[in-house]
């Protein structure tokens, strides 16, 4: 089992940046495929970034460019940096994982096992 809490979030203007963490306690992130979605009222999850456990990266073109993916498995911890941020960029944002075997990154939020509480991010212009 494995408890993920985000933080972060919070108010910023058209161009700021922000930094999002999520914490996991229970299991080692080396073992994990993790990830970052995004929701707004009414709409589906939404899929941000993802890392493999190899380290393999992979973005929504919505935000590739502005948003940079990373973890750190000493502090099993995944960041979320977004820079140049939109007002489009305003939701929910939640991190996920699940365990895997390979190298490889899911954006389907069917795939992950396990997910945070969400912390929101506002964007004004």
């Amino acid at each position: 089992q494995v408890q993920l809490v985000e933080s972060g979030g919070g108010l910023v203007q058209v161009g700021g940046s922000l930094r999002l963490s999520c914490a996991a306690s229970g299991r080692t992130f080396s073992s994990y495929a993790t990830g970052w979605f995004r929701q707004t009222p009414g709409k589906e999850r939404e899929f941000v970034a993802a890392i493999g456990r190899s380290g393999t990266k992979s973005y929504a073109g919505s935000v590739q460019g502005r948003f940079t993916i990373s973890k750190d498995n000493a502090k099993n911890t995944i960041y979320l940096q977004m820079d140049n941020l939109k007002p489009e960029d305003t939701a929910v944002y939640y991190c996920a994982a699940t365990l895997t075997s390979s190298g490889v990154v899911f954006s389907t939020a069917g795939m992950y096992a396990y997910w945070g509480q969400g912390t929101q991010v506002t964007v004004s212009s």
